[in-house]
């Protein structure tokens, strides 16, 4: 998939929307928010951000090195100050890490400035689109399923405080996520709504 750009030309489609309100994706590692986030971007002819690649560039490390480093609580002071920097920004889709929407903080400014949107996906669908990864630290543990089940199981209430959820499951394209995504948006016109 080629790489967007922050300034990303508007698409025809985009031309028949206006965002109001950043829209931040949230939800477990696996469930797609930089892929559909990304997509979501281009069909609206939004700029995309991805929390993550911002901490990355500014630490010029990876996040498993961030990790390994400086450790979990310093990563996470990051990322909250990356977060509030990218909302005050152009608005657009911001794609944040799975442990993001754990704070109390975040979720608090994620609300007063922008729109978050869960994608829910089963534990199933996660393993079977994370197994295979080795960029996720916090999976890095002698029984990564188990660890996954666990994160899943504590992280699932506190992202069912989104304000919208959007369901994922294996059989859904990206396009058709956008789509969903989309219908979601469309319920808050304070966040989107058609020229």
């Amino acid at each position: 998939m080629s790489e967007i750009k922050h300034n990303a030309p508007e698409s025809v489609e985009a031309q028949h929307w206006i965002l109001h309100k950043t829209v931040v994706m949230v939800g477990m590692m696996g469930a797609g928010k930089t892929a559909v986030g990304r997509a979501l971007a281009a069909r609206l002819g939004v700029p995309f951000l991805d929390s993550d690649a911002e901490i990355e560039s500014a630490a010029n490390m990876t996040i498993p090195e961030i990790f390994e480093r400086d450790g979990e609580a310093f990563f996470r002071k990051k990322e909250s100050q990356v977060i509030s920097r990218l909302l005050d920004e152009e608005r657009g889709i911001l794609s944040t890490g799975g442990g993001a929407f754990l704070s109390e903080e975040n979720r608090r400014m994620i609300s007063e400035r922008g729109v978050s949107v869960w994608l829910r996906a089963d534990l199933n669908v996660l393993w079977n689109r994370v197994r295979h990864k080795d960029t996720r630290p916090l999976l890095r543990t002698p029984d990564p399923h188990a660890t996954l089940r666990a994160l899943y199981e504590a992280r699932v209430p506190i992202y069912a405080k989104a304000d919208l959820i959007v369901d994922s499951d294996a059989e859904t394209t990206i396009d058709r996520m956008v789509d969903r995504v989309l219908a979601a948006l469309e319920t808050r016109p304070d966040v989107l709504e058609r020229k």
